[in-house]
């Protein structure tokens, strides 16, 4: 990659891990409403989901930002952004005074799916811990 990629590589993985760490930070500070947010969608063991929300976005957010293992890391930021996607952002199904912001909310999630996919297919580039 020549040094103005691995700048924009550098920027791209911090634009994307500066939305999982603060999202992880809030339900760090809010661990149990977000976790009576989870239970109210119907899912098993909202302490545990909620923890486990925070190691993906909190830890995979930073380990994302300084360039760790990233194709792993946004491998796994995918799959959990997958995963969560079309619980909390069911638009179909929302209310009519919902619905908009919830498709705006889902289609940005598919956004950032897209952005991490492509950190597992170019890698981090050189600025990271994993140097490409």
């Amino acid at each position: 990659m020549e040094k103005r990629s691995d700048g924009l590589a550098l920027l791209g993985r911090a634009l994307l891990s500066v939305l999982f760490i603060v999202s992880g930070l809030g339900k760090v500070a809010g661990f149990a409403g977000t976790a009576g947010y989870i239970g109210s969608q119907g899912l098993p063991m909202p302490q545990v989901l909620t923890a486990l929300a925070i190691a993906v976005e909190l830890g995979g957010g930073l380990l994302l930002l300084i360039g760790w293992k990233a194709r792993w890391i946004a491998w796994a930021m995918a799959a959990f952004t997958v995963v969560i996607t079309p619980i909390f952002h069911n638009f179909w199904s929302a209310p009519a005074a919902e619905a908009m912001n919830q498709q705006v909310n889902f289609l940005k999630n598919i956004a950032i799916i897209g952005g991490l996919l492509m950190v597992v297919a170019m890698g981090p580039g050189r600025y990271s811990v994993d140097r490409g």
